[in-house]
């Protein structure tokens, strides 16, 4: 069992910047897995929901039952333009959603980009903190190493001994460093890897919808 007590200040500030590094990672990674984990779950279950009803106006009143979807924050943005739309039709006597005047179809992608930005944003937020710990623990545990490894080689310079019983419990201990990082950074990696991966289809996903909503909006224009 190795004792830490004995290692240097520089050293000790290193591992306690790994562990840091090591539990925020972990707590980013738990929150991650269940936001990823709804969002995909309730925007399969909200497209689903989506096709087999009619009407924008009964989507919308179920929205609250797939909170966790960022398809429902673009449905939501996509249906209050476009219900702002028609009102301004409305009071011109005339609907027409593909006017200049009113900025037409164009206001309604608009907001669908907007929403899908924020949408991206909020899914990515954290994430880059992972990507962080993944490059730079291994460089910081290596450099509390290569200070450890110094500390040791003095010690030995000082009691002029050059024993395995003098040499080994310094460098272990300095070894720790390394070990700590590499313990920081191979979940940290893996788990980035694997939200990239799954935030590039929910936004895949959501650009369909995106378009989807559009085709529907000026098929239903294109029938007046």
């Amino acid at each position: 069992m190795l004792h830490l007590a004995g290692t240097g200040l520089v050293v000790k500030l290193v591992l306690l910047i790994l562990i840091f590094f090591s539990v925020v990672s972990w707590a980013i990674i738990f929150f991650k897995l269940l936001q990823v984990y709804r969002a995909n779950s309730e925007s399969e279950r909200f497209l689903d929901f989506f096709w087999k009803t009619k009407r924008f106006d009964a989507v919308n009143s179920q929205l609250d039952r797939f909170a966790n979807s960022p398809l429902t924050v673009l449905f939501s943005e996509g249906y209050s333009e476009l219900k702002r739309l028609v009102e301004k039709g409305d009071q011109k006597e005339e609907l027409d959603i593909m006017s200049t005047e009113l900025g037409g179809i164009e206001n309604i992608a608009r907001a669908l980009r907007r929403a899908t930005t924020s949408e991206i944003t909020r899914l990515e937020k954290y994430v880059t903190f992972l990507a962080t710990t993944g490059s730079t623990t291994p460089f910081i545990g290596l450099f509390g190493t290569v200070w450890g490894i110094m500390n040791a080689f003095k010690g030995i310079g000082e009691s002029g001994s050059a024993s395995l019983a003098v040499v080994a419990p310094g460098i272990s201990e300095a070894l720790i460093a390394t070990a700590i990082g590499l313990v920081a950074a191979i979940p940290a990696v893996m788990a980035y890897n694997h939200f990239q991966h799954k935030i590039k289809v929910l936004i895949a996903t959501m650009d369909n919808f995106s378009t989807e909503f559009l085709n529907i909006v000026q098929r239903t224009v294109a029938k007046k």
